[in-house]
């Protein structure tokens, strides 16, 4: 049986994907449709994905392995997902005017996982997100047991990864997560 926010969430999705086929060609709305009945689990991270405005879209698909890739699209990183440090180490180690959480918990806790280098370069490659704000993304451990921690936007019409203390957290700083179903 589907709830009201089951076929929302759909219809918003629908919408979204018939709206920008141009990051997914070839691909279509009843092979994702079925893929999302079969995991309930996938429909809970999307809707939480939905809920704090990462209004997620397919941006990859392997049709012969079955595997579907949803991401963030918003244009500006999700505004439900903003002024948080990187990870809960990050956040245990602030001593003052500590954020509400960190960008991997609470990705984890959606059921998703922060965006690679790789993917936030290939979601660029689809558009232009990020012009005003910045998100972080999945840091290498080695930079990471240094404290840092990578975030990526887009400035001067070119994307940038930076890095930042892991600690830090800016009101214009969200993160992205990618979804594979």
């Amino acid at each position: 049986m589907q709830t009201q926010d089951h076929v929302d969430l759909l219809q918003a999705l629908k919408t979204r994907f018939d709206a920008s086929m141009a990051r997914h060609p070839g691909l279509a709305w009843r092979l994702v449709q079925a893929r999302l009945e079969d995991k309930p689990s996938a429909l809970r991270t999307l809707h939480a994905m939905q809920a704090s405005g990462g209004e997620p879209d397919v941006i990859k698909h392997d049709l012969d392995a079955g595997a579907i890739m949803f991401c963030d699209c918003a244009a500006e990183s999700p505004p439900g997902r903003r002024s948080l440090c990187y990870d809960s180490a990050a956040l245990d180690a602030r001593k003052d005017n500590k954020p509400h959480a960190s960008a991997v918990a609470q990705a984890a806790a959606m059921g998703a996982q922060l965006l690679t280098e790789a993917e936030y370069h290939a979601l660029q490659a689809l558009g232009e997100f990020d012009i005003k704000t910045s998100s972080w993304i999945a840091t290498p451990p080695d930079v990471r047991a240094q404290g840092g921690a990578l975030f990526g936007d887009r400035r001067y019409g070119r994307v940038f990864v930076y890095h930042n203390g892991a600690q830090s957290y800016y009101a214009a700083r969200g993160f992205r997560v990618a979804l594979w179903v």
